[in-house]
């Protein structure tokens, strides 16, 4: 007789992308996705879900326990329960590095700072929600006022040799700032090169850092230069995980395989 395997499901639903993460018996991850959320979290967990378990060579009936997480987690229709991102993000970054911690992650819609103890309690954590300044959405704004697609810029801010800082924080204030830069013949790499400094100054200003320092999210995922930002600003080593936007729905299915 053929044993099923048994798997353990994370769905993180953020307000600009959902993500998913399959762990196996032994916690390996063994599926995942990330699909823009949309207007229907239900239908984003769903097919983020689907596309998973099918990485994964599994399907709905191997799943033991599924937890949700994130903005639109209670729209997730297969979850048998949910926790905070907070603390599966912190779950998350803890089981790759079990030691004290301070936690950046930088998403699409917020920033957080979570501070870790060396056992994995949580100690403390900020949360910036007032303005899109610092996050993704920042830079998703940003993005078609140069006419450069959100994955060029990375590559970009890398080559600049002179960069452009940025006066304002506002997202709005600095899209009229841009357009001032652009029409005063600054370089595209130098004017992007400055809106990653002022997302790195953003975060740097919400707490102290202390511990070891471990970035996460959609931001970091794609655009490394900050990370490398956030080091020669902070004069400390920087660690991201191998799936930075993936922590919180690991964090979840770390959760689930653990009841």
């Amino acid at each position: 007789m053929t044993t099923r395997p048994a798997v353990y499901v994370g769905i993180d639903v953020g307000a600009s992308r959902t993500k998913t993460a399959v762990l196996d018996e032994d916690k390996n991850l063994i599926g995942h996705c990330v699909v823009k959320s949309g207007t229907d979290f239900t239908i984003a967990s769903n097919n983020c879900l689907e596309a998973s378990l099918e990485m994964a060579g599994v399907s709905y009936g191997d799943i033991v326990r599924a937890t949700s997480t994130g903005y639109g987690r209670k729209n997730v229709s297969v979850a048998d329960f949910n926790r905070t991102e907070i603390s599966c993000h912190g779950r998350g970054c803890h089981y790759y590095f079990p030691e004290a911690l301070t936690i950046i992650d930088i998403g699409g819609q917020d920033n957080k700072i979570i501070k870790l103890d060396p056992d994995g309690r949580r100690l403390s954590f900020k949360m910036n929600r007032k303005c899109a300044a610092g996050t993704g959405a920042f830079l998703e704004e940003m993005s078609p006022r140069l006419d450069i697609p959100l994955e060029e810029m990375n590559a970009l801010a890398v080559r600049s040799k002179n960069m452009v800082e940025l006066g304002s924080f506002c997202t709005v204030f600095s899209a009229t700032e841009v357009l001032e830069k652009i029409r005063a013949g600054k370089k595209v790499e130098d004017i992007i090169k400055g809106l990653f400094y002022s997302v790195t100054k953003r975060v740097l200003e919400m707490d102290a850092l202390t511990e070891k320092i471990v970035m996460t999210g959609g931001v970091v995922a794609h655009n490394r230069y900050i990370v490398e930002m956030v080091k020669e600003k902070t004069g400390k080593p920087i660690f991201v995980p191998e799936f930075p936007q993936l922590t919180g729905a690991i964090g979840a299915a770390l959760y689930a395989a653990e009841l």
